[in-house]
């Protein structure tokens, strides 16, 4: 293999290394809706796990500019000028926050706490998550056994918590000498479901469909450690931090199915939103606007546990 084909192999397994890195650190609020119309019947558990991915072209299109070479390279030394370099890093931080890239991973338990009202209790990558939804369309779950309605409606609220320790995992902590970045965000979700029953009480599964409203709340600082500016006469200052808070509205629209028997069910679901992020501050008074959609395709089980009131009766 010649010098060139050497070259462009090491390329590509830097790219490779890259994107794999980037892979591992996803961790982000779910916002894959695997809900059906039709709500868990009162006193009964559903449990499940789904694997998934987020893939949002903001934050790649910010992170293809930079390299973890290059990153390293700025992390080893002693002090650094604030440049283009630094600049890019920033904004490749401040979109990965915005919406992280990469596999997801989450089980939850759910609990029919009234005739038409569940709640349940997510853990997605480190992020905690509760919601509960309210179905007002159809007959109450559990009751339906020979009924000939197959429609359901739900609709529901979902929060979701994440910590400061976005970044942990990604190449871009390694600035953190150099800039101390950190942030926080809160979600909180609107899902509207509708829902078409297979068999009657969903005893097959069922197809669901629907729109989705998101609203995040961020708050990130940027703390310069050994980050300076040149001034006039050969004087160099140290950069002052920053925090900022925002917030961003997202809309989407998902699909999903619920195919099985016996309370053992596969649960595939695809969910797609776009979002205008908004505009950020950078140090030195710059400033960045993010927009752009993301798809949320997801693979779960679900199995069914527990007899439930009306089974009792």
């Amino acid at each position: 293999m010649g010098t060139c084909g050497l070259h462009c192999f090491s390329r590509y397994q830097r790219l490779f290394s890259l994107v794999f890195l980037v892979a591992l650190a996803s961790c982000t609020a779910p916002r894959s809706v695997i809900h059906s119309g039709r709500v868990t019947p009162q006193g009964q558990f559903k449990v499940g796990a789904n694997f998934g991915g987020n893939i949002a072209s903001e934050p790649i299109s910010q992170l293809k500019d930079i390299t973890e070479s290059a990153i390293e390279a700025l992390a080893n030394r002693d002090s650094v000028y604030y440049g283009e370099q630094v600049r890019v890093a920033t904004q490749a931080a401040i979109a990965y926050s915005l919406d992280p890239v990469g596999p997801t991973f989450d089980f939850y338990v759910r609990y029919g706490l009234a005739p038409k009202l569940d709640v349940g209790y997510k853990y997605a990558s480190g992020v905690h998550v509760l919601d509960a939804m309210y179905q007002f369309l159809g007959p109450v779950a559990g009751t339906a056994g020979n009924s000939q309605q197959r429609w359901y409606g739900s609709v529901g609220l979902q929060y979701a918590g994440q910590s400061s320790g976005i970044l942990d995992k990604l190449f871009l902590n390694k600035l953190a000498p150099i800039l101390e970045f950190k942030a926080e965000r809160r979600d909180i979700l609107v899902p509207l479901v509708f829902s078409r029953s297979f068999g009657p009480d969903e005893e097959f599964g069922n197809i669901s469909f629907g729109v989705a409203y998101n609203h995040t709340f961020l708050e990130y600082g940027l703390e310069p450690g050994r980050l300076y500016r040149k001034m006039g006469g050969g004087d160099v200052v140290q950069l002052e931090g920053l925090t900022q808070k925002q917030s961003f509205p997202s809309y989407g629209f998902f699909v999903n199915a619920k195919i099985g028997a016996r309370r053992i069910y596969l649960l595939p679901a695809l969910s797609m939103y776009y979002q205008n992020y908004g505009t950020y501050q950078l140090l030195e008074q710059e400033q960045v606007s993010y927009s752009g959609i993301t798809v949320v395709p997801s693979l779960g089980v679900q199995i069914g546990l527990g007899q439930g009131k009306a089974g009792k009766r």
